[in-house]
């Protein structure tokens, strides 16, 4: 899943939200050098991706058509798809509609991303480089932009031109559009046991 999936999954609590969005800036295995709420959100948003890569139901979307259809970037694609899904269902899921949903966080992070934090003696702050990102996904509201098609068709497009390698990633939501309902009862499946997994 993507950004809107990793913060659902976190619950409602703010700080490990924004830790767990952090998770793609973390490189390695050992990150105990992290203060303790941020090793619990990357740890998390590691847990995250492993179930989603290996759930049966979506390495059946994947090797059924998406490998195929995405070299190179299938499980890209399933990750944005997810969040789009989510965000269209989110009714479904959470007592906030997603628009306040997404302000309050940000609100929250914009302010705890700067701050410090004092663990083990040492003086930690989050990386400018992830300060940065915050402030474009507040300021552009990427995560209510994921329910329209039309704001995932700018998401796989902006992400495709940033990938290093040659991608068909800007076809990404013509593809899905074409298995909508099939995925979308994947999806309700999935979310089931994400759920179960990570918020019971």
């Amino acid at each position: 899943m993507n950004y809107l999936g990793h913060l659902y999954l976190s619950g409602d609590q703010n700080d490990l939200m924004l830790a767990n969005l952090f998770g793609d800036f973390v490189k390695g295995r050992d990150y105990s050098y992290l203060p303790r709420i941020v090793q619990t959100g990357v740890t998390l948003h590691r847990e995250i991706d492993d179930f989603i890569d290996n759930h049966p139901l979506i390495l059946e979307i994947l090797n059924s058509f998406l490998y195929k259809d995405l070299p190179k970037v299938a499980s890209i694609a399933i990750d944005l798809y997810m969040d789009h899904l989510l965000a269209k269902n989110w009714s479904k899921y959470h007592p906030i509609d997603l628009e306040s949903y997404e302000k309050k966080f940000f609100q929250f992070a914009l302010s705890a991303s700067n701050q410090r934090f004092i663990y083990d003696n040492k003086v930690y702050s989050y990386p400018t480089e992830f300060i940065g990102l915050i402030e474009i996904m507040s300021r552009k509201s990427w995560i209510s932009q994921y329910k329209k098609l039309d704001g995932l068709k700018m998401a796989s497009t902006g992400l495709s031109k940033r990938i290093s390698f040659d991608n068909n990633l800007n076809e990404a939501v013509s593809i899905f559009q074409k298995r909508e309902h099939h995925i979308e009862n994947v999806f309700f499946k999935f979310m089931k046991d994400a759920r179960i997994k990570f918020l019971s």
